[in-house]
């Protein structure tokens, strides 16, 4: 594997308390950069659904690694929070270098009936959930950074989304949103170029989360075709130090194509493809 290079940069990685965005603050953490860990999952406030994790722990592993984490609890579909945030940043460092929108609650609390219902059956409260709680928190904090981006001429955003090339995602509701994300990739990135600042979405494959892996232990699945969190985590370290990145900015990358372009692998060793349904 290619290691990354030591980095002494400012990032923040939303949804960071479990899954992938846990991942990449850690591996991000192991390279040497400060990490705003946000979340709404804290200590005082831990998840409503009962899943494990929370900012503080996410923070502490990434100082551990070798990096500097910081938690900030944040809801990042409330403008107010998001706003506190960035005035902590901008205060703080004076500079933010990379963003990764990973923070995502679209889906809580959904029943695997329902969600595989038509779109006709669907309840409003679903296309709300999606837009509100998924969409937005990309969209908000994207926007209000980007003055600190515009302001340094410099940086990345990296947007996580779930994808496969186009193959519809079986709920209508869940695959607008995720299409809505890519569209908007698009947009920052033609909007953003003229600033120096790169703007990408990036797609894993099927990843073992904690909530992937809670579904397991109920009912047994295929694992084979799966890949852990450090697998998008190192694909984000590895896009952070790319110095040629405006050259892909607006575009949709696959993790299982970004490993053979930048040669890192899986924690297994291995560089699974790129997901396909």
């Amino acid at each position: 594997m290619v290691m990354a290079k030591r980095h002494e940069g400012v990032a923040v990685v939303t949804g960071s308390t479990r899954g992938g965005g846990k991942a990449i603050a850690i591996e991000l953490g192991r390279t040497g950069w400060t990490v705003y860990v946000t979340g709404r999952s804290s200590r005082q406030r831990p998840s409503e659904e009962g899943v494990s994790g929370t900012i503080e722990e996410t923070a502490k592993v990434v100082t551990e690694s070798g990096g500097n984490g910081i938690p900030f609890t944040c809801d990042h579909s409330k403008l107010a929070d998001v706003d506190s945030l960035v005035s902590l940043v901008d205060s703080e460092r004076g500079r933010i270098d990379l963003l990764v929108n990973n923070a995502w609650g679209g889906y809580e609390r959904h029943d695997v009936v329902e969600f595989n219902r038509p779109f006709w059956m669907q309840p409003v409260g679903r296309w709300e959930s999606m837009f509100e709680r998924g969409v937005l928190p990309t969209l908000l904090t994207s926007s209000r950074f980007g003055p600190l981006f515009a302001r340094q001429k410099a940086g990345l955003i990296v947007n996580t989304v779930a994808w496969l090339e186009g193959t519809y995602l079986g709920n209508l509701y869940y695959d607008s949103a995720k299409s809505a994300i890519i569209r908007a990739t698009f947009g920052m990135a033609k909007e953003l170029r003229d600033q120096g600042v790169a703007v990408v979405a990036v797609s894993p494959g099927f990843m073992r989360t904690e909530r992937v892996m809670a579904a397991y232990e109920k009912h047994p699945f295929d694992l084979s075709r799966t890949e852990s969190p450090t697998y998008l985590a190192r694909a984000v370290v590895a896009l952070s130090e790319d110095p040629n990145m405006l050259e892909s900015s607006g575009q949709l990358l696959y993790v299982g194509d970004l490993a053979r372009k930048y040669g890192f692998t899986d924690e297994d060793g291995k560089q699974p493809p790129l997901f396909r349904a």
